[in-house]
C-alpha cells in the first residue's frame, strides 16, 4: 500500500470512526508498523492545517480524531441551532479543576478541599462527559475514584495530560502566612 493510498484510507477510518481512534488499532487496520501510521496521520494533520480545511485532525493522548475546524463552527451552530459548549459554573470549574490535578480522587477528598458538597458538580461534569469514574478505592465502602475523560482534553484544547499546565506552586508568603495562622491558633 503506497502512502497516498494510506492517507485515504487513515480519512476513511476517522471519518467513519466519529470519534477517536487509538494510533494502534489504525495501524492493525492498516497493516502497518505504528511508526509508518504516525507519520501519515501526523502528515495529514499538517496538511489539513496548512490548507485552511473545513475540517480537521487532531491528537487525543495516543489517538486522533477527525473534527470540525474551529473557524467554521458558526456555520454548524447556525445550522444545528445548538449552543456553543455547555457552560461550566464556578463550583463546576474548581470541582474539575481538583479532579484534573489529584485524579484518581473521591467526592470526599473534593468536598474537603472545596468545603462544601460536591455532588451536584460532580454529577454534571460526568453527564458532561468530562468525568468518569476510573475504580473504586480499596477501602471500607469502596468510594468511587473520580479522573478525566478524553472529552476533557479535548474540550481544553489539551492533547494529553502530560500538556496540561503544571500545578501552580502555592505562594510562599501565603504558606507562610497560613503556618503562623495555625500556630496562632495551637497557642490560644
Amino acid at each position: 500500500m503506497g502512502i497516498a493510498e494510506m492517507e485515504r484510507a487513515v480519512e476513511a477510518i476517522l471519518f467513519a470512526a466519529g470519534e477517536e481512534v487509538k494510533l494502534k488499532d489504525m495501524a492493525d487496520a492498516l497493516e502497518q508498523d505504528i511508526n509508518t501510521t504516525k507519520a501519515v496521520v501526523e502528515n495529514l494533520m499538517d496538511r489539513y492545517n496548512g490548507e485552511k480545511r473545513g475540517i480537521t485532525i487532531i491528537r487525543v493522548e495516543d489517538a486522533y480524531q477527525m473534527c470540525t475546524s474551529e473557524e467554521y463552527y458558526e456555520y454548524i451552530k447556525r445550522l444545528f441551532q445548538s449552543p456553543v459548549k455547555r457552560s461550566l459554573s464556578q463550583p463546576m470549574l474548581e470541582t474539575l479543576a481538583i479532579i484534573a490535578y489529584k485524579q484518581p480522587v473521591t467526592k470526599s477528598t473534593i468536598e474537603e478541599i472545596r468545603g462544601v458538597n460536591a455532588d451536584r458538580a460532580v454529577n454534571k461534569l460526568v453527564e458532561y462527559g468530562l468525568v468518569e469514574e476510573k475504580g473504586r478505592l480499596q477501602v471500607p465502602g469502596r468510594p468511587i475514584l473520580f479522573g478525566i475523560t478524553d472529552e476533557f482534553l479535548k474540550y481544553f484544547g489539551y492533547d494529553s495530560v502530560a500538556g496540561m499546565p503544571k500545578k501552580p506552586e502555592p505562594d510562599e508568603q501565603l504558606r507562610l502566612e497560613a503556618i503562623n495562622e495555625v500556630d496562632g491558633i495551637k497557642t490560644e
